[in-house]
């Protein structure tokens, strides 16, 4: 499921929903952000949690 699809764009994230320019950057480069964020897009995607994360093992634990 993309944003794409959903007809979401990165400004519409911006401008209607709230987010920074910074977390927006942080989602498209595939950094640390907080389960609030993943939900608050699931919400808005109106999508499960797998359609936006992948987890990947740390073999370093």
């Amino acid at each position: 499921m993309t944003m794409r699809e959903k007809g979401i764009t990165k400004y519409r994230l911006t401008q209607e929903y709230h987010f920074s320019k910074a977390l927006i950057h942080k989602l498209m480069h595939n950094q640390i952000v907080s389960l609030y964020t993943i939900d608050r897009l699931c919400n808005i995607l109106d999508c499960n949690v797998e359609d936006v994360v992948t987890h990947y093992k740390d073999d370093n634990i």
